[in-house]
């Protein structure tokens, strides 16, 4: 009750804050555009394109930097924000080639099945300051779509004695994710496969992995792969509508300094060490031109999955393999 009472509070002080970003052209909303204050941390607008700051919940930033697929990005000061804010749309330069396929072919399906684990020390725990990608071959010379993906989550349980309780019974939560597909730029992740903004909500009663269908989307495989990325938005309300929350703890180390350190949203994401290669990939969102690095020890990551050697978020997909016409 005390949690309702100050979230409402909080949402009534602030309501007067709520910033919108839109579309310079169409003037829709820019859904989830990523809003970075420009010293690692930030924050991201709704499904309609509305964010809150005040100076009073971020008092030590003066400029934003937004950002979105399809848009040019866009800096302003936080001095006298304005409720709107709009975005310019870049000159789309995907290859007309990857959405021409017919719906008529005949084709087969096939299946890379997730690597599944419900053990919370073999997890990542996500933040949304990290999108985690990972890399997949062209299995064949023919044409090929992708189908579906396979997130694999871990759920907490209320009781870690009780493992084989049923999903109703482990910990609520709602988390809303963001996807995008890349193609391979010299064995990093490259340019967008598409523009569509595609995001899935992820609750306890998923199990133990998130099937997501985007054969709508009509994403071809690239000849020299491509890579799928994962990137938490943050907790959602019971209708799917992210929620306004800030996304990182202030804690004051020894010398009194304070320190942001990002939060941890559940479901747990598990890594396996049964995929072959090191095939994931990880950058932070809220870092200008921040690059891709592979996780790895090499690039000096502390992380205990590293430790038991285990590389890699295990991702499955389902490719539609079109026959020879």
């Amino acid at each position: 009750m005390y949690k309702i009472l100050f979230t409402l509070l909080c949402i009534g002080q602030l309501s007067f804050a709520q910033i919108t970003i839109k579309d310079s052209i169409s003037q829709y909303p820019v859904s989830y555009a990523t809003i970075s204050f420009g010293n690692g941390n930030g924050i991201f607008a709704d499904d309609e394109g509305v964010f809150i700051f005040t100076e009073k919940l971020y008092p030590d930033i003066d400029s934003l930097f937004i950002s979105a697929i399809g848009f040019k990005d866009l800096n302003v000061a936080t001095k006298n924000l304005p409720e709107v804010l709009i975005m310019k749309a870049q000159s789309h330069q995907l290859d007309e080639v990857m959405l021409n396929f017919k719906k008529d072919r005949k084709f087969k399906e096939e299946k890379l099945k997730p690597s599944l684990d419900d053990d919370y020390y073999n997890c990542w725990l996500p933040t949304i300051e990290s999108e985690i990608a990972v890399y997949f071959p062209k299995s064949t010379t023919k044409d090929q779509n992708l189908k579906t993906v396979f997130f694999p989550i871990a759920l907490e349980s209320k009781d870690w004695e009780k493992r084989n309780k049923k999903n109703s019974e482990k910990k609520k939560f709602s988390t809303l994710f963001k996807v995008q597909f890349y193609d391979n730029n010299n064995g990093v992740p490259g340019d967008v496969l598409t523009y569509e903004t595609i995001v899935f909500r992820a609750t306890e009663k998923d199990g133990d992995a998130y099937e997501l269908n985007v054969d709508d989307y009509n994403i071809r495989v690239p000849d020299n792969g491509f890579f799928v990325s994962l990137q938490v938005l943050g907790y959602t309300n019971k209708a799917g509508k992210l929620l306004p929350n800030k996304k990182y703890k202030e804690i004051e180390s020894k010398n009194g300094k304070i320190v942001k350190i990002p939060t941890n949203f559940r479901p747990l994401l598990p890594f396996t060490n049964e995929v072959e290669g090191k095939n994931t990939y990880i950058k932070r969102v809220f870092i200008n031109g921040n690059n891709w690095v592979n996780f790895d020890k090499g690039n000096q990551f502390k992380s205990s999955l590293l430790d038991k050697n285990l590389f890699n978020y295990g991702i499955g997909i389902t490719y539609k393999t079109y026959k020879d016409e």
